[in-house]
């Protein structure tokens, strides 16, 4: 038996404390539930406790489902991690190369799947940069995903790609990538591909009327209290809802999202049996892809991520002798919490989720502390 009640108390502290408003979180062993446990509450009023139905804005756990779709097509031959991405997004042939001086000049090095997927293409985090301002007034607004990111293209990069690391829109590129390539809307690739087959009932770009009364509520830590303030229900975006961001678009539960992690911690096959990815397609996602210099710039950029590098599109663990963590596991999280991990050595998986932007709290200390409390539980 395990012992979990340190990661209960844990769980109920933070919510008691208002740090964690309302939180789920679960935990699979060979694809079976072995913890599950919520805290606190899903609306603002605390009428309605934090249970399994709620869903949850994921943020750039999004990135996750983007990736896998990627390398479902790399395995179906449709595309190749060396393929460039002008293969597909024509806007992406003639790229520039921003200057110290606020001046361009073209390219020399050709943007990648590898690079859009390693987060070194070379891209901002700016969703409005190049034409894009411009292709949404041709468009009245309902300019699409493929529309959208080549437009991204015609902003200067921020350095060649291939050579440096910028978390940036470049997953959301890949979005647009996998629309190309496979001749589907994004969100139908997806949804044939990886969220039906997986039984991902309620992980979408587009919730209906009935998914957003599950939504839990969407907090805002306040810079000068440290305290989650209530903002409401619906994420903001400045782009339509014709554009489906690969990079941190999805609505998704605990539930369903365990699916996809059980899957990668069963080296790609479902608990149902769909072979989502070969053995050796998830070793690849979780191999590191940066350089040295590549993966300093990674851990600047993410000071809580000690002990990381970073693969094609995921955090993976490689060591660190203050925690209790199993080296190889790997996941990535979103913005206001969402968090994913996935243990193929241990056939482990974990999905914990809550609702809290600009949440520092949240990435350096609340989900180091889950992560090495689980493994702790596991241990003991």
């Amino acid at each position: 038996m395990f012992y979990f009640e340190p990661l209960t108390a844990f769980l109920d502290s933070e919510a008691a404390n208002f740090r964690i408003p309302g939180c789920d979180l679960l935990i699979h062993k060979d694809g079976k539930e072995i913890y599950r446990h919520q805290a606190g509450f899903a609306d603002p009023e605390k009428t309605r406790p934090s249970s399994e139905r709620d869903l949850y804005w994921i943020y750039s756990a999004s990135k996750i489902s983007t990736c896998v779709a990627a390398l479902r097509l790399i395995e179906l031959g449709i595309l190749s991690l060396d393929d460039p991405v002008y293969k597909y997004l024509p806007g992406y042939q003639n790229l520039l190369i921003g200057q110290e001086d606020g001046g361009s000049m073209p390219a020399a090095k050709t943007m990648t799947i590898r690079h859009l997927m390693s987060m070194s293409g070379g891209l901002d985090y700016d969703n409005m940069r190049g034409s894009v301002g411009k292709v949404l007034e041709e468009t009245g607004g309902k300019a699409g995903t493929v529309e959208i990111a080549n437009a991204f293209a015609d902003g200067p990069l921020l350095f060649e790609p291939g050579t440096g690391f910028r978390y940036s829109l470049c997953h959301d590129v890949l979005g647009a990538v996998i629309e190309a390539a496979s001749g589907m809307r994004f969100s139908e690739f997806l949804k044939k591909e990886v969220f039906d087959p997986l039984g991902m009932k309620d992980t979408t770009f587009h919730p209906t009327e009935e998914q957003f009364s599950r939504i839990s509520a969407l907090y805002r830590v306040n810079n000068e209290s440290g305290m989650p303030e209530y903002v409401g229900d619906k994420r903001t975006s400045n782009l339509p809802d014709s554009y489906e961001s690969g990079g941190g678009g999805l609505v998704s539960s605990v539930d369903d999202y365990i699916l996809l992690a059980d899957a990668l911690a069963n080296r790609g096959t479902a608990v149902n049996g769909y072979p989502l990815l070969l053995p050796e397609t998830v070793d690849l996602y979780r191999t590191p892809q940066l350089s040295e210099t590549q993966r300093a710039e990674f851990l600047k950029a993410f000071e809580q991520m000690s002990g990381y590098s970073y693969g094609l599109g995921v955090r993976v663990f490689l060591e660190d002798n203050r925690s209790t963590a199993q080296t190889g596991h790997f996941g990535w999280d979103g913005a206001a919490g969402f968090y994913v991990l996935a243990d193929p050595e241990n056939r482990l998986s974990f999905v914990y989720a809550q609702d809290v932007l600009n949440s520092s709290v949240t990435f350096h200390l609340i989900h180091k502390q889950l992560r090495d409390l689980v493994y702790l539980c596991l241990r003991t």
